[in-house]
């Protein structure tokens, strides 16, 4: 496939999910609103501790054979159908044996994760594990084709599961079963529109040998994908541990917080980045042209979005989350600012390296991280739980280095290729910021607080038109964006 025709589809494909994207980050933050109001933290706590499980389950009964049938080549057609049968059948059967293996040893799991006598939950939880086997490979296979249109609808259907279904079983149970039997339905909506809107269906053909090549790529992609799924839930593990699940509540909602705010961005380009550059992997200038394009304009939305929560931290922690939830504001804005950093400059980096077919570059990456993060947080989680979440914010620059240091060696980006690629940004953010600090020691509240944030909205991309070379990719970026 040649660049301009991976461009054009890329460009549709992003239109599609940054659209789905839109439409959740409207009506996910009223749902999350309401249901920080009706539960209470610990709730919260009990389904982040119980996620840990199926999560690490999950990622085994996908056994990483999604990004194989996204990035691999496929000689012709019948190739490809032929491996989503085995990929699928392989998925089924694995779920169904650690969904069994859950139920028997539910309780010694249970208490584990710090929540004994909720293994009942943990069996009901990890129903999903079988209903994703049916979403992941059918995910894979329209993002491979670039139907993001597809991908569109289900999620627009997903979206609304909270508001008919969470919603209203949190008015009459006010428990966290609520979430549980939210997230199961939620699952099973986007498997069955995936199923029933793709032209492959599962068909009775397996072969060994198939199952050999996928797995040979997949066996570290799953490696991967495990040592990104322990970065992601060690602290909860760790704050579960030492901590009370009130603690644990505060310290994943937090997180969630905030990284959904900035999947209104990484949701709709991640996965169109890595079917864009897995097919322009054979030509590495139109590569990196590729990636460096994209972190410029994620940069742009990217940098002002996180510094503005953590400016307005306190405003964004009381609208989304609500009163009781104040000993989240420091970690919601300090988990904010690194997030932005993070997502420039290493969020995008295990994309490029799955593109090129280098999965062990982001396994070495993670395993570089965890030998950093797991004995601060352990260290600082028995100091409490302010000198946890600022520990555990401000570890995330080792993780921006390793990969800025990879992505110079072994791809050729260097670090100051991407500095200078975002330097607009920059200083416009460092501007904004400046006009935040002073506007915000003039007055206190909530309207001064709002129309400061406008003020610096528009100082911002004042600030970004000042050069003409820049006020025509503006201009261009948000053009782009109200077509999306």
């Amino acid at each position: 496939m040649d660049s301009n025709s991976v461009e054009k589809k890329m460009t549709a494909s992003v239109k599609w999910s940054g659209l789905a994207e839109i439409v959740a980050k409207l009506i996910n933050p009223v749902s999350s609103m309401v249901l920080a109001r009706l539960l209470t933290p610990e709730a919260f706590g009990v389904v982040a501790t119980v996620n840990i499980i199926i999560s690490f389950a999950d990622m085994f009964t996908d056994a990483g054979f999604q990004k194989y049938i996204v990035q691999h080549e496929f000689d012709n057609e019948k190739m490809l159908r032929n491996s989503l049968n085995v990929a699928f059948w392989a998925n089924l059967a694995l779920s169904v044996l650690l969904w069994a293996l859950i139920c028997v040893f539910r309780n010694p799991l249970a208490a584990l994760v710090g929540n004994p006598g909720l293994g009942h939950v943990l069996v009901f939880a990890s129903a999903v594990l079988p209903v994703t086997a049916f979403s992941s490979l059918q995910t894979g296979y329209f993002r491979r084709k670039f139907n993001f249109k597809v991908l569109f609808r289900a999620r627009l259907a997903t979206v609304a599961v909270p508001l008919f279904v969470t919603i209203p079983l949190a008015f009459v149970l006010r428990t966290y079963w609520a979430l549980v039997i939210g997230t199961l339905t939620l699952n099973l909506v986007n498997a069955t529109i995936l199923t029933i809107s793709s032209d492959w269906k599962p068909q009775m053909f397996f072969s060994f040998h198939i199952l050999k090549e996928m797995f040979s790529f997949s066996m570290w992609t799953l490696v991967e994908q495990f040592s990104i799924w322990l970065t992601a839930y060690i602290g909860t593990f760790i704050v579960g541990n030492y901590l009370s699940e009130y603690y644990v509540g505060v310290y994943k909602t937090a997180m969630t917080t905030v990284n959904n705010i900035m999947s209104l961005i990484t949701s709709a380009t991640l996965p169109v980045l890595f079917a864009g550059l897995s097919r322009l992997q054979s030509d590495r200038e139109e590569f990196n042209y590729t990636f460096l394009r994209f972190q410029k304009v994620i940069a742009f939305f990217v940098l002002p979005m996180s510094v503005g929560i953590f400016l307005y931290r306190e405003l964004v922690t009381t609208i989304l989350l609500g009163n009781q939830w104040k000993e989240a504001i420091g970690f919601v804005g300090l988990w904010a600012l690194m997030s932005g950093l993070t997502i420039v400059f290493g969020y995008y980096s295990s994309e490029v390296y799955r593109a090129l077919g280098k999965p062990k570059l982001s396994v070495l990456s993670q395993a570089l991280h965890l030998i950093v993060l797991i004995p601060v947080l352990v260290i600082t989680a028995e100091k409490g739980f302010y000198p946890l979440y600022i520990a555990r914010s401000l570890v995330r620059v080792e993780a921006i280095l390793v990969d800025l240091v990879i992505l110079w060696v072994v791809i050729g980006i260097t670090p100051w290729q991407m500095i200078t690629n975002i330097k607009e940004s920059v200083l416009a953010t460092v501007v904004m910021s400046g006009i935040a600090l002073l506007l915000q020691r003039f007055h206190t509240g909530v309207l001064w607080d709002i129309l400061s944030i406008g003020i610096c909205a528009t100082v911002y991309f004042g600030i970004s038109c000042i050069s003409a070379q820049n006020r025509a990719f503006v201009k261009d970026a948000v053009k782009k964006l109200m077509k999306r």
